[in-house]
């Protein structure tokens, strides 16, 4: 009767002595029919001595029989009271006396609780370890693998014997089982995906990865990149500035840069429309004096033609200025039905009713804003515009606050003219012109440009 245990470090073949230690075996095949030593880790591993493993959570403390197992899966009133261990069969024939022999690990009574077998086992790594023998239950002897015993026997470990590097057992096939199954054995239908609990607070290195592979320098660098791209965009998530981590930028908006201050959004609305329809054009501009700050994004109704446009306006001279066109990497436009920044509401626009039913949503705007929401004319929004409302309290002032202002000007600045001191200066303008000195000055000026 064979079992083969698949490990991340080669297959396992397992003869069971069924004749032997029938309680044993039948505990040992049914745990594996279930899957319960599947993705189990070993964590123990004694170089010439042992390899332990069949504890789900890796610690040396978990673990249960077939029975305790069988318990905590029904819905019966008594699965507490079932025991977590089994007495094992104690053989006296059977001995640690050659590598790859396998025995199931006893638990020690503690406080009361009597010891015993759950699920845990081991298999010896070298030959003749008799001070083993009645202590623990020899049920089964390794007879093929012995070369994934030797790869086992030399991989490193910490201070605790558990391997840096994750040896895990990935698949139990059951070869031979001539013990029917309880009645309330229950197969899963599939073997699990994923480890049932690994230890916590400790770093390993998966059965899966090679520490010592190296990447050339330019992937390092793209790899690391991108690391540092999720991690912001899931910051950006967290804090609300984007829908989802895995967001992308549209395809259908281009990024132009480099623009001579004098470009206007009509200019390049007209030459860039000639590789199609154009749902936006905007110059972005400081919200402040209106200076542009040379970059725009143009919104195309189809990816195609943005990317006519890239290829066709590279480095192309408007308004003596060579323009650079790339795609948009901007993400806003993606949010254009709602928003829910608590700055936004708290402008005063919160308690307007809100968006779509909620207080706490808010439309927004697209780069440039319908005509119908202007008060005029055929100009584009500002996509960083103030809000009407902020400018207008801008432009308030008290009156205390501008005799304040006027109380601490300079001198010059308070100075202002008045009606008098207009006509006291245009009556010494003409004193000065009839002064017999002003006019031989006069008169000498006419000389010299006549003779000229």
């Amino acid at each position: 009767m064979s079992v083969l245990l698949e490990t991340s470090l080669g297959d396992l073949v397992i003869d069971l002595e069924v004749e032997a230690c029938p309680k044993t075996c039948e505990n040992f095949l049914k745990l594996c029919k279930v899957y319960y030593y599947n993705l189990n880790a070993f964590f123990n591993v004694s170089k010439d001595f042992l390899a332990q493993t069949g504890d789900p959570t890796a610690t040396g403390t978990g673990g249960e029989s077939l029975q305790s197992y069988l318990a905590s899966t029904s819905q019966s009133s008594d699965r507490r009271n079932a025991p977590r261990y089994f007495v094992p069969d104690y053989t006296p024939k059977l001995k640690h006396t050659y590598k790859g022999t396998v025995s199931m690990a006893v638990a020690p009574t503690i406080e009361g609780q009597k010891g015993g077998c759950g699920s845990q086992f081991f298999i010896t790594l070298a030959d003749r370890i008799e001070y083993l023998d009645g202590k623990h239950a020899v049920f089964g002897h390794v007879v093929e693998g012995l070369d994934t015993l030797d790869k086992m026997n030399e991989v490193f470990t910490d201070q605790d014997g558990r391997p840096l590097k994750d040896i895990r057992i990935r698949h139990v096939v059951i070869l031979d089982d001539p013990f029917p199954d309880p009645p309330n054995l229950i197969i899963p239908p599939s073997s699990p995906t994923r480890p049932p609990d690994d230890l916590s607070g400790t770093v390993r290195i998966g059965e899966d990865e090679d520490p010592l592979a190296t990447l050339p320098e330019e992937e390092e660098e793209e790899l690391r990149r991108k690391q540092a791209a999720a991690a912001s965009a899931l910051t950006l998530e967290m804090v609300g500035d984007l829908p989802f981590a895995n967001v992308r930028p549209p395809e259908n908006v281009l990024f132009v840069c480099k623009l001579n201050s004098v470009t206007r959004d009509e200019d390049l609305e007209l030459i860039f429309s000639r590789f199609g329809t154009i749902m936006s054009c905007q110059v972005i501009r400081d919200k402040r004096t209106g200076d542009s700050l040379q970059y725009a994004f143009i919104e195309f109704d189809k990816r195609e033609d943005a990317e006519q446009a890239y290829f066709k306006m590279q480095n192309v001279l408007i308004d003596d200025r060579r323009i650079w066109v790339d795609f948009s990497q901007s993400v806003a436009r993606l949010n254009n039905s709602w928003s829910n920044n608590p700055i936004m509401g708290s402008r005063g626009k919160k308690g307007a009713g809100g968006f779509g039913g909620r207080e706490d949503l808010e439309e927004t705007q697209r780069y440039r804003v319908d005509n119908d929401r202007r008060s005029g004319g055929d100009d584009y929004g500002l996509v960083f515009e103030e809000p009407a409302e902020d400018r207008r309290h801008k432009r308030k002032r008290s009156p205390s606050r501008e005799k304040d202002r006027s109380r601490h000007a300079p001198e010059s600045r308070r100075r202002t003219r008045t009606p008098d001191r207009d006509r006291d200066r245009r009556e010494s303008d003409r004193r000065r012109s009839r002064s017999p000195r002003r006019r031989d000055y006069d008169r000498d000026r006419d000389r010299h440009s006549s003779r000229r």
